[in-house]
C-alpha cells in the first residue's frame, strides 16, 4: 500500500507552506512518527513527522511553496525495513561512455569591421553605460584591441571602492516564507500604523542590588536564574493595568481593550526572530514568569515552537540589550499597539540628591500607535515602567521581596 502524505495545516489562516529542509532522501526507509521534513509557515518552522513506516518518495523539492492539503511525498508501507537499518538505494547503472569524436574545427566568421576606436565603447555600449552612470575607463572592453561592446557595458556593474586584491565574491539565498513574512508585516507595521516612541531611562541599581542579594537562593530554589525579564514583565503589567489604552487594539471602527495581559517576548531563533507569548502573565510570579521565558526561549532555539504560542499577544518586549544595542525605535508588533524596547546597561554618571554619581543605566523606548494611544498616555506608560523598575521593592513586591519571590 501507497500512503499519500499530504500538508497538514499548521495554524488557522495558513494556506501555504514551504519546504525548508528534506531531513530524509529519496528511498529512505522511515519510521512512523519519524520527522522527515522541515516546512515553514509565515508564523513558525515546523517539523513534519511520517504518518507510517515505509520507503518514501519525495514529490516536493527543498523551497518549493506548497498547499496546505498537497502531496509532498509517498511511503510505500509494504516495503520490509531492511537489515541494519539503512534504506535501500536504488542500483546505480553506469552511463555507457560515449565514444570520442573528432572536434570540427570551426569555421571563420566574417566579422565587419568596427568603426569607432580603440578601448572606446560602441554606441549601443556607450548608451547603456550613460544610463548607468559608469565611465568607459572604468570597464575593460574585450573587443578587438580592447574595445567596449555592447556585451561589456550590459554586464558592467559600479565601482564600490578601489579593489584590494581581497575576496570580493557574493552569494544570493532565497529568503524563508517565515523571514519574508516578517519582513511584510513590518513594513506593514510602518504604513498602516501611526507609529511614534518616546524614550526614558532607568536607573537599575535596585534590580541590580536584589539581584546579586538574592539570585543565588532564587536559582537554587527554583532552578531558573533571576533575570531582568521578570521585572520588566511585571513592571510592564502594572503600567497596563494603569493605562489601558496601551493594552488595546483597533478592529475596523472598534478599540477592544483586555482585561488580561499576554506578553509577547522577541526572542532570536535559528530561523529568525520568534515572537512566543506568555499567556495571562498578570498571575504569574517572578518564579512563574522566568520560567516561562526560559521555557518558551528553549523552544524557540530548538525550533520546537508552536504557531499556537507565537498566536496573540497584546503587548511586546523586546530585549536589544542582549546584542548590545544602546538606543532603538522597536516596530510595533501588530495588530497589538504597544513595544516596550530594552538596551544595554552602561555605567553612566547622573544625578542624585544633588550629587553626580556613577549608575546602572538602560535607556528604554516604548513605542506607540498614536491612533489609539495619546501622548499624555504613552508618556505616563513609561514613566510607570520607570517607576515600578527603580524601586521595585515597594511597587512590584509589595515590601516583601522573600514572598514575593517564593524564598
Amino acid at each position: 500500500m501507497v500512503l499519500e502524505m499530504k500538508v497538514p495545516s499548521p495554524g488557522e489562516s495558513i494556506t501555504e507552506v514551504e519546504i525548508a529542509e528534506w531531513l530524509v532522501q529519496d528511498g529512505d526507509y522511515v519510521e512512523k512518527d519519524q520527522a522527515i521534513a522541515e516546512v515553514d509557515s509565515d508564523k513558525a518552522t515546523l517539523e513534519l513527522p511520517a504518518e507510517e513506516s515505509g520507503i518514501i518518495t519525495l514529490k516536493a523539492e527543498e523551497g518549493d511553496a506548497v498547499a496546505v492539503g498537497e502531496v509532498v511525498c509517498l511511503i510505500d508501507t509494504s516495503a520490509a525495513k531492511p537489515e541494519g537499518g539503512d534504506a535501500p538505494k536504488a542500483e546505480e547503472k553506469a552511463a555507457p561512455k560515449e565514444e570520442a569524436k573528432p572536434v570540427e574545427a570551426p569555421k571563420p566568421v566574417e566579422t565587419k569591421t568596427e568603426t569607432y576606436a580603440s578601448g572606446t565603447p560602441s554606441p549601443a555600449a556607450k548608451k547603456i553605460l550613460d544610463e548607468k552612470g559608469i565611465e568607459p575607463s572604468a570597464v575593460s572592453g574585450t573587443g578587438r584591441d580592447g574595445r567596449i561592446t555592447k556585451e561589456d557595458a550590459v554586464q558592467a556593474v559600479p565601482s564600490m571602492g578601489t579593489p584590494t586584491g581581497g575576496s570580493r565574491g557574493e552569494s544570493r539565498s532565497k529568503l524563508s516564507m517565515l523571514r519574508r513574512k516578517v519582513a511584510e508585516r513590518l513594513v506593514s507595521a510602518k504604513n498602516e500604523t501611526a507609529m511614534l516612541t518616546t524614550f526614558n531611562e532607568v536607573d537599575m541599581s535596585p534590580i541590580f542590588t536584589l539581584r546579586k542579594q538574592y539570585k543565588e537562593e532564587f536559582k537554587e530554589k527554583h532552578g531558573v536564574s533571576l533575570g531582568f525579564m521578570s521585572f520588566f514583565t511585571k513592571a510592564v503589567i502594572r503600567a497596563l493595568q494603569m493605562y489601558p489604552a496601551v493594552n488595546s487594539m483597533i478592529d475596523g471602527k472598534e478599540m477592544i481593550t483586555y482585561d488580561f495581559c499576554d506578553i509577547s517576548i522577541a526572542v532570536s531563533g535559528p530561523k529568525g526572530l520568534m515572537v512566543p507569548v506568555i499567556r495571562n502573565a498578570e498571575n504569574l510570579t517572578f518564579r512563574g514568569v522566568e520560567a516561562e521565558v526560559k521555557r518558551l526561549a528553549i523552544r524557540a532555539r530548538d525550533g520546537q515552537i508552536t504557531v499556537d504560542e507565537m498566536t496573540g499577544g497584546t503587548f511586546t518586549i523586546s530585549n536589544g540589550g542582549v546584542f548590545g544595542s544602546m538606543l532603538s525605535t522597536p516596530i510595533i508588533n501588530p495588530p497589538q499597539s504597544g513595544i516596550l524596547g530594552m538596551h544595554n546597561i552602561v555605567e553612566r554618571p547622573i544625578a542624585k540628591d544633588g550629587q553626580v554619581v556613577i549608575a546602572p543605566i538602560m535607556y528604554v523606548a516604548l513605542s506607540y500607535d498614536h491612533r489609539i494611544i495619546d501622548g499624555k498616555e504613552s508618556v505616563g506608560f513609561l514613566v510607570a515602567v520607570k517607576e515600578a523598575l527603580e524601586n521595585p521593592q515597594e511597587l512590584l513586591m509589595d515590601n516583601n521581596v522573600k514572598k514575593a519571590l517564593e524564598l
